[in-house]
């Protein structure tokens, strides 16, 4: 009787949990699917009607995906914008970000968590305080770096201040303090340098981790605006996310390049997550067993 009692339980919580989880991907869902009908409507309907879930194939036309790729209006005007521009500039400094963020503050976490040092813990107490302070303070003071640094206007303004992420050393730093430290002095005994165990035997053990981080680091940097607006001053060097907010003018808004050119950005985002899914949850997992 209690065995069944049990099954009973176990089987309500499965559905509870199902239902829970169906309702939560669909309120999820729902945003994206309001924009992509909106993707293949008149900007005018936007204007009148707002997102919306109305399903109307009279209206329904790729006349904006074409406008966004090719410059031709559903009028069949020319006009010349600068979106494949923008959009180019934003997968360069995504890539480019990503992999240069993982990689120092992956040996930074690595230093954290492997290496005996005077000072260690007050370094890493600055690390979870910097955690704990907004942008919205640290910008200033970024940006007269930047200046001085003679940084503004460049891709290398944006990047640096995030290559050393506190909340990416954070992470790589408990992640790596669950890896047994007899690997690096095993490494040490054979006679390999400190940086052949980090690349040889540590890094390779770090790829969930690692896998988990890019997808964070590269959707915080494809979907960074603040900073750049702050550094860049060329149109020829505008994000896409800066770009499709120059689209917004008291003069008029360009709504049909707009949600079709919203619409194609999600594209890079979701392929990044489809091929990191895999290591997506145990890296965030191991990252928080040991602290």
């Amino acid at each position: 009787m209690e065995r069944t009692n049990n099954k009973d339980h176990s089987l309500l919580a499965r559905v509870v949990l199902v239902a829970f989880f169906s309702i939560l991907s669909l309120i999820v869902f729902v945003p994206f699917y309001a924009i992509l009908l909106a993707s293949f409507k008149p900007g005018e309907e936007l204007v009148r009607y707002g997102l919306n879930l109305r399903l109307d194939w009279e209206l329904m036309s790729f006349a904006n995906y074409r406008y966004l790729f090719t410059g031709i209006t559903r009028a069949g005007a020319y006009i010349a914008h600068d979106y494949l521009l923008w959009f180019k500039n934003s997968v360069v400094l995504t890539v480019v970000q990503t992999i240069l963020t993982l990689l120092v503050s992956a040996w930074v976490g690595y230093g954290f968590a492997m290496y005996r040092f005077r000072g260690k813990n007050f370094l890493f107490t600055c690390v979870l305080l910097i955690l704990m302070i907004p942008f919205e303070i640290l910008m200033l003071p970024m940006y007269a770096q930047a200046s001085s640094m003679g940084l503004l206007d460049s891709i290398w303004g944006i990047m640096l201040p995030y290559l050393a992420h506190a909340t990416t050393i954070f992470f790589f730093r408990q992640y790596l303090t669950s890896i047994p430290r007899d690997i690096v002095d095993a490494g040490r005994v054979d006679g390999a340098s400190e940086y052949g165990i980090f690349f040889r035997l540590v890094v390779p053990l770090m790829k969930p981790a690692m896998s988990a981080m890019a997808i964070l680091v590269g959707m915080n940097s494809w979907n960074n605006f603040l900073w750049p607006m702050l550094v860049l001053r060329s149109g020829q060097k505008y994000t896409l996310a800066i770009g499709l907010n120059t689209l917004l003018t008291p003069y008029g808004n360009n709504y049909d390049i707009l949600i079709a050119g919203a619409c194609f950005s999600i594209i890079p985002v979701l392929i990044l997550f489809l091929s990191a899914q895999k290591y997506f949850i145990e890296g965030m997992t191991m990252g928080s067993v040991k602290g």
